[in-house]
């Protein structure tokens, strides 16, 4: 690996839209323990590299029947939304140069495509990546004007020649461990040019709401 990179995994309870999701019964287990399970099954790299971070005693109780690291949040750190040197405070017990978080929001996501995220962003040359998914779908600003290209020789819309649109999967973030100290993530400035990493759009399906836990669960199952 030409990166030195550890991960980390963010976790709370507090969540308003979904409560104690990462520890509600899910598919015979827990949201947590499902994302942990892949972790430590990598081939990019061992359970030592992985860091678990939260507040709440409960949580840190289910990552320490793995062999992986926990960090013991703040409880400031577990309420932030904005401040990434709060939000993350973390980094300053983080020993490699770049880190990769992952999302345990995200169920579908596989050991394949965490391993193929943690490769890509190791060989990249920018500081920072976010994984994508493509759309192939019609976008449009506030002011009505078309973000990307119509389908040339077409006069009605038609997804299968439509010019892919690469959109955030919110479930893998890799970034420069010592620019979060100084208030930056994934780039330093604003808008972030970091490496879109192309994930399988199903494996992104996020859980905000509770109807996503329900519809995940019976995804989670199924497939």
């Amino acid at each position: 690996m030409n990166k030195d990179i550890s991960i980390v995994v963010q976790s709370r309870l507090n969540s308003i839209r979904v409560p104690n999701k990462m520890l509600r019964p899910f598919a015979g287990t827990t949201l947590v323990d499902i994302l942990l399970s892949k972790l430590v099954n990598l081939k990019t790299l061992p359970p030592s590299n992985v860091y678990f971070c939260a507040y709440e005693d409960e949580l840190l109780d289910v990552a320490q029947k793995y062999p992986i690291n926990t960090i013991k949040r703040s409880k400031e750190s577990s309420l932030e939304e904005k401040d990434p040197t709060i939000t993350f405070e973390w980094y300053k017990q983080i020993p490699t140069k770049y880190i990769v978080m992952v999302s345990a929001c995200n169920p579908l996501l596989e050991i394949k495509t965490i391993d193929k995220f943690i490769e890509e962003y190791s060989q990249s040359p920018q500081e920072g990546a976010i994984s994508v998914f493509e759309s192939k779908n019609y976008f449009w600003d506030k002011e009505g004007k078309m973000l990307n290209k119509w389908p040339k020789g077409f006069t009605s819309m038609n997804t299968k020649f439509v010019e892919p649109t690469k959109v955030a999967a919110h479930c893998m973030y890799g970034s420069r461990v010592d620019i979060i100290g100084e208030g930056y993530w994934v780039n330093k400035g604003l808008p972030y040019e970091p490496e879109l990493i192309t994930m399988p759009e199903m494996e992104s399906f996020d859980i905000d709401y509770e109807w996503q836990f329900n519809v995940a669960q019976v995804l989670y199952e199924n497939l």
